[in-house]
């Protein structure tokens, strides 16, 4: 009989989140995309931004294909001094695969969004049900995709394997598409937004998203590359590089360690499926609310199904804490962005009004406010690791960062949901912009303002989400790296700043 893992739910619930991505695709193309002039636009949207990452991958695939000689070359020993080069030929394909599912996850993300902008334009004329829901199940495909392709990437390395350092180089080359697509997308986005406003807003007097504005199109192209597909390969590098940390430090540890990340990974696979499943909106209702209900959700749902893991599997539930402390902290992350962000609340407003005294005072007090927006957030992530430590610590020697690598992996087991709301944000924007240029009149246009408003608010939760992992990632990769390091040298290894 052919024994069955529990970690086995990872490779399983990546490859269901995956089918459902595909499934919300159709779900979005089944739609009218609308008059012959809405087609117009958003072709011309699609056309930009399939030629910016096609240009960015041109230049990621040479960077891609030096590396992988270097790590074939270098890595984890020079192929001329091993007896065994295959490890190193192992390393390289890891690196390639790594690579190829972050670009595939954030072109998926991006083609999809370019077709759900028109689509949620067009049901706007009917109301805000059909348009929410297709803009939002446009963005859960980039989610879907950016969690189903990570887990199932890192899983089929380590089944074929069975070496959780191999997982190393599918890392380095989820990292090498982060940094090409957040960078470059996130310059291209700021710099189109700046052009178009700068010649329509402020030299031809013209409102935002006028069709008379010929940079109009690439300020929207620039939201599809910067805010879908950069931020998707973001926190696709950030999941798996955590994940990474995690196995790393319980291969060390020994025992369950080394299994227990990835069914706490299939689980949070499995959370997010239900999460997108309960967010909905009526006529008048919240969009900003229906997505925060969405998050929220799938955090209890998390701390729920791995809660019911742990015991069935007899997980410590030390560790089981530690994980939700993290996704806790992560959840104080996403209500501090969406106090400071939302234009239903107070700084938002202050800062608005602000604008009547003059551009100075806007700038300050909008400064003022972000400046203060950092303290809960940083509060949040300092305590969470501290819990985390000093819950796991009593288990043992190195169980204690063991702990800290569970509330960063616990922060991004949601990832699913959260890339959704991210992606909800330039679809929304889009259609706004399209809904405008095709001249669908001013009621359209509001039902999208508050799509839009929304969108806006969920993008500040994801970078907050994005900045807060990637720090708890980076502490847990540094001691994995120490722990790792001291095993092979077999000698003490410490981090002294002062020395």
């Amino acid at each position: 009989m052919f024994p069955f893992h529990p970690w086995w739910l990872a490779p399983l619930s990546a490859l269901v989140s995956i089918l459902v991505g595909g499934y919300l695709r159709g779900y979005v193309n089944r739609h009218d995309p609308g008059t012959e002039r809405m087609r117009f636009v958003s072709e011309a949207i699609k056309e930009g931004s399939r030629a910016f990452l096609n240009r960015m991958f041109r230049a990621l695939g040479l960077f891609v294909a030096v590396m992988a000689v270097v790590l074939l070359l270098f890595l984890p020993h020079p192929i001329w001094a091993t007896d065994r080069p295959l490890k190193n030929v192992v390393m390289a394909a890891a690196y390639l695969f790594g690579s190829a599912c972050s670009a595939f996850a954030g072109y998926l993300g991006m083609d999809v969004a370019t077709d759900a902008n028109v689509r949620s334009a067009n049901a706007a004329r009917r109301g805000i049900t059909d348009a929410f829901n297709i803009a939002f199940r446009g963005g859960a495909v980039m989610g879907l995709s950016v969690i189903g392709l990570a887990l199932l990437g890192v899983s089929v390395v380590y089944l074929l394997t069975g070496d959780s350092n191999v997982v190393t180089g599918f890392s380095f080359g989820a990292s090498a598409m982060a940094l090409f697509a957040k960078a470059g997308g996130g310059i291209y986005t700021k710099t189109a937004d700046i052009g178009a406003d700068l010649v329509g807003k402020v030299e031809m007097g013209l409102p935002e998203d006028d069709p008379r504005n010929p940079a109009v199109v690439a300020d929207n192209v620039g939201d599809n590359v910067g805010d879908v597909a950069g931020m998707g390969s973001d926190l696709f590098d950030s999941y798996v590089a955590s994940l990474l940390a995690v196995m790393l430090l319980g291969s060390v540890l020994g025992g369950v360690l080394m299994e227990l990340p990835l069914v706490y990974a299939g689980v949070g696979v499995v959370a997010s499926l239900l999460g997108v499943a309960v967010v909905r909106v009526d006529e008048g209702g919240d969009p900003g609310r229906a997505l925060n209900r969405g998050t929220y959700f799938t955090c209890i749902f998390y701390a729920l199904l791995t809660l019911c893991a742990s015991w069935l599997l007899g997980y410590d539930y030390r560790i089981w804490f530690s994980s939700v402390v993290g996704l806790v902290a992560g959840v104080v992350i996403g209500i501090t962005s969406d106090y400071f962000t939302s234009i239903n609340r107070a700084p938002a407003r202050k800062t608005a009004e602000a604008s009547v005294t003059g551009a100075a005072i806007n700038i300050i007090t909008g400064f003022s406010y972000g400046l203060l927006s950092v303290f809960p957030p940083l509060i949040g992530i300092a305590l969470a690791s501290l819990i985390a430590y000093s819950l796991c610590v009593s288990l043992g020697p190195g169980y204690g960062v063991y702990g800290v690598s569970a509330a960063a992996f616990g922060m991004l087991s949601v990832v699913g949901m959260v890339v959704a709301s991210d992606s909800f944000g330039p679809i929304g924007d889009n259609a706004k912009g399209i809904a405008e240029q095709a001249d669908l009149g001013e009621e359209t246009i509001e039902i999208l303002d508050r799509l839009d408003a929304a969108g806006n608010t969920s993008k500040a939760i994801t970078k907050g989400f994005a900045i807060g992992a990637a720090g708890l990632t980076v502490i847990s990769l540094l001691v994995a790296f120490k722990e790792v390091a001291e095993v092979l040298t077999g000698e003490p290894i410490s981090f002294e700043l002062m020395n």
